[in-house]
């Protein structure tokens, strides 16, 4: 037994001490054994994507925690299916060989250009980075995608990658969030490893740098980024960024820095018109394992014209109508789909109507960090994937905006004045013992610092 299955086993154990019997049969008992590891991650094969969703989704951040609690060096899991694979001939010691879709540089290998949909509002940026991905450091250099939450900004740049790498599997491709390129600066220079650091962002050919406006205020972070950025800029080697607004008006970001995101070229991302929110829908459900694959044209009109200024949450949306038209054995008319997402909608209208401070945008930039839907936050589940998000959201809210617990309680599904109370009360708490938590509050709030004014 190798050392990832010895600690595999360990986490197991834990699992089945502290899960349900019957949870831990259907969801863990099918998972044998490991089938690779490759770039800090082991890979896990479930049986069916059932089984994959519902790990990954509940238990795959408390079983990345014990991983590291077990383990001398930080690992992360990830469940995959076969289909997501293409099994190589060569055996590495006791595990397969596996080229998945999960690729080097941390690139998700689902976004890709043939599956971006293209409308009037990312046509130009969508065009430029065809261009860039077929000509890597010679159209423009950096590119930089601009736009608001949930409008395919990480999508398009990660196709760029997917694109490239397919062209030339050698090619050295990475992409990271801005957070963690923060986290990596500062844990290896106190570490003093920054000799890992240099290996791992400047021997690269393509760096994709998401939400950079997160840098905003870490000055020291900031000086590292200018040196990278030039070094790989003078080996015309290709940067692209995304951002939430212009480079010329990102707040607490060194003016060299935003002078260098200019040299290149700037494309922007608007918010997708009727149609194309429509056509999103379709493209949506053509490539979900549903029992359901036509949808009446007023009832994709209805939900496209209730969600209009997140991709995210529109597909968020319609997997709600489906799932609750199919476990309530409904037809699919506006009037199901009203039903569906009547509780959504009525957050939307309290939030509209208090005032101006758009309270759901907070909601929205809080659920788009840490991976889960708006309907999550403010719904009724209890997991802790949902839970943190949720008291950090009303945390923030009340401390940006001194409203009522009341009020903020009417924003998270109606609830009590109380359970609002102990969650900022919690999480204000918890922040003075807990570094990370400190750290992913104040990265959020930069995010939402960043979109306002």
């Amino acid at each position: 037994m190798n050392t990832y299955e010895e600690l595999w086993q360990q986490i197991l154990h834990d699992l089945e001490l502290t899960l349900a019997e019957d949870t831990y049969q259907e969801l863990f008992e099918p998972i044998r054994s490991i089938h690779k590891y490759a770039n800090g991650h082991i890979y896990m094969i479930a049986p069916n994507d059932f089984i994959k969703n519902r790990i990954s989704r509940l238990f795959l951040t408390k079983i990345n925690a014990l991983a590291n609690q077990y383990h001398d060096q930080t690992v992360r899991f990830k469940f995959v299916t076969e289909s997501e694979m293409i099994p190589e001939e060569t055996l590495v010691g006791v595990e397969h060989n596996l080229n998945l879709k999960y690729r080097p540089g941390d690139l998700n290998a689902t976004y890709t250009f043939g599956n971006f949909v293209v409308g009037k509002s990312n046509m130009f940026a969508f065009r430029m980075s065809m261009k860039v991905a077929d000509q890597p450091g010679a159209v423009a250099n950096p590119l930089y995608i601009f736009g608001d939450v949930g409008l395919g900004k990480t999508h398009l740049m990660q196709a760029i990658g997917n694109y490239i790498l397919d062209e030339d599997v050698n090619k050295k491709v990475l992409y990271v969030k801005a957070d963690v390129f923060i986290e990596d600066f500062a844990n290896l220079l106190k570490r003093e490893r920054m000799d890992d650091f240099y290996a791992k962002y400047r021997e690269t050919d393509v760096l994709l740098i998401d939400d950079i406006q997160i840098l905003g205020g870490a000055n020291r972070t900031q000086m590292e980024f200018f040196k990278l950025f030039d070094y790989l800029y003078q080996q015309n080697k290709q940067i692209v960024i995304t951002s939430d607004k212009p480079a010329s008006a990102l707040k607490n970001i060194m003016t060299r820095l935003t002078s260098r995101f200019e040299v290149g070229l700037s494309v922007d991302i608007q918010v997708p018109d009727l149609d194309h929110r429509i056509e999103i829908l379709k493209r949506k459900l053509a490539s979900e394992s549903s029992d359901i694959q036509d949808i009446p044209p007023k009832v994709l009109e209805f939900i496209a014209s209730s969600f209009m200024t997140n991709i995210r949450e529109l597909e968020g949306a319609l997997k709600r109508v489906l799932f609750y038209c199919l476990t309530n054995n409904l037809d699919l008319t506006v009037e199901s789909a009203h039903e569906a997402l009547e509780p959504l909608l009525k957050t939307r209208r309290k939030s509209d109507s208090l005032n101006e401070n758009n309270y759901d945008r907070i909601q929205s930039i809080v659920s788009d960090f840490y991976g889960i839907t708006v309907e999550d936050l403010i719904g009724k589940k209890r997991h802790s994937k949902y839970i943190l998000p949720r008291h950090i959201a009303m945390y923030l809210i009340k401390s940006r905006y001194n409203i009522p617990y009341k009020t903020i309680g009417t924003l998270f599904g109606d609830r009590d004045h109380s359970t609002v109370l102990a969650a900022c009360e919690k999480i204000e708490n918890e922040m003075k013992q807990d570094l990370s938590l400190k750290i992913a509050v104040e990265t959020i709030t930069k995010k939402i610092d960043s979109r306002s004014g």
